[in-house]
């Protein structure tokens, strides 16, 4: 008899996610088809499954089949950043660049209920907004002075144009409590592990946000996030880190450079050219090793052009280039940071939101004569966070606006670096994240021409 393929889709109209994890999950112990597995599965049946085989037995693989789609309103740049810190996860979240942010739309931590400095913070995020405010007026009539109106662009799609350069310059000023609002697609398994961060956080807003996520999660997976809850682990871990840092805490003051090449593979191209001859071989790697080693530098670059040469505009680098691994110390200002941190595939690793290293300036802020009230503004965050810091050290960060720099450590491999340097130094990208971007490609160039030679940027 022979088996033609099959695929369709199993409704999510007609069955629950958590059925839908189970009819999955019992094709390993049953040989019927999905669909004549998924009339048997009950809500009842994929609960006690899940509570047997997730729960007792550890397959947590299985949650991987349950998806969530969560609507995430009005929570703070700070804590949606912790939201979006899990890899596993599609994230799209409300737009500074393309929207004019509301007075008072701020958040105002828990732990500032009743303290003495709850006024200075109020105030203090109510004068960032009024200064953001008449930032962006000032460049919705500065701005058609040096950007002419297109041969055959309407009025429309001009103050449409002109207003979202004034909105994107101007948010430089918005501080790290400003709201946000974010749509989170993420599997049970995922979610399960980023409430389980949320709910070991040390301030009030993220345990409440993991909460909720646990509460309205459980309405779609009742079983599977079921006994997410804080992680001991989390909480002792950064306590640890924490005071083993100490010595390391004092800042060494404003700096800036964007990007600094701190590690780098010294066999890179013998790694790449192994990779990739590996794919279609039959020896074992050390094989494979010894051979490339014994290669000439021509040859090796040979194979490794020969598979990089064909790269089109839109083509995706073949796996192979994951053999090799760059690292980078950034300097990115906060606003940089949050478009930078949406490339998942790398791993990165913040310090905290400080003003003690500087801030970036908009150059049009400067070519407008509005620097200022900018500057003006900024002062006034940095000496409420220095005076919130003392009592309230956690709660300090939110007075962070998106123009402070923080450093960033990442770690990513050669795919990685075609995607993001690609994408991430084009005309649409963030202003001061094309610099850094920039000079880190120009490090890692010069380390390794060869393994950068077919990288087509866009121009």
């Amino acid at each position: 008899m022979r088996h033609r393929p099959r695929i369709y889709p199993l409704d999510p109209r007609e069955l629950t996610e958590e059925q839908i994890a189970v009819v999955f999950a019992m094709t390993s112990r049953r040989p019927e088809p999905f669909d004549e597995i998924a009339q048997v599965v009950t809500t009842e049946k994929a609960a006690d499954f899940h509570e047997r085989w997730v729960l007792n037995y550890g397959h947590a693989s299985v949650a991987e089949h349950a998806v969530l789609h969560m609507a995430v309103e009005n929570v703070s740049r700070l804590a949606c950043d912790t939201l979006e810190d899990n890899r596993l996860a599609s994230y799209t979240e409300k737009s500074s660049r393309y929207q004019v942010l509301e007075t008072g739309y701020y958040h105002v931590p828990q732990e500032l209920e009743g303290h003495p400095f709850r006024q200075r913070y109020v105030e203090t995020c109510d004068g960032l907004f009024a200064t953001y405010h008449a930032l962006v007026e000032g460049l919705r009539r500065y701005l058609p002075n040096v950007r002419p109106r297109g041969g055959r662009e309407g009025d429309g799609a001009y103050n449409l144009r002109i207003r979202r350069e004034a909105t994107d310059t101007a948010r430089f000023l918005l501080p790290a409590a400003t709201l946000t609002n974010v749509g989170v697609t993420m599997n049970a398994r995922s979610m399960e592990h980023a409430i389980r961060k949320l709910l070991s956080s040390e301030l009030a807003e993220e345990r409440a946000l993991g909460q909720a996520l646990k509460e309205q999660g459980r309405r779609i997976t009742p079983t599977l996030i079921k006994y997410a809850e804080q992680s001991e682990y989390l909480v002792v871990s950064r306590q640890a880190q924490r005071e083993e840092a100490a010595p390391f805490a004092e800042p060494s003051g404003e700096s800036t450079v964007e990007a600094t090449l701190v590690q780098f593979d010294t066999e890179a191209e013998e790694k790449l050219a192994a990779a990739l001859l590996y794919r279609f071989a039959s020896q074992p790697y050390a094989q494979v090793w010894e051979r490339v080693k014994q290669m000439t530098a021509g040859e090796r670059r040979q194979v490794i052009d020969r598979a990089l040469e064909g790269l089109g505009p839109h083509d995706v680098p073949v796996r192979e280039l994951e053999a090799v691994d760059y690292t980078f110390d950034l300097l990115l200002d906060y606003g940089a940071y949050r478009e930078y941190k949406r490339h998942r595939m790398q791993t990165y690793i913040p310090q905290p939101l400080t003003v003690e290293l500087g801030y970036a300036v908009p150059p049009l802020v400067r070519e407008a004569g509005l620097q200022g009230d900018f500057e003006a503004v900024i002062q006034l965050a940095e000496k409420a966070f220095f005076a919130l810091r003392g009592e309230l050290p956690l709660i300090a960060p939110y007075l962070v606006t998106h123009a402070h720099r923080r450093r960033v450590l990442s770690k990513m491999n050669l795919r990685e670096c075609y995607h993001l340097f690609k994408l991430r130094t084009g005309p649409q990208a963030h202003w001061s994240l094309v610099s850094a971007m920039k000079e880190a490609l120009k490090q890692a160039r010069e380390r390794h021409p060869a393994l950068f030679r077919h990288l087509r940027l866009r121009s």
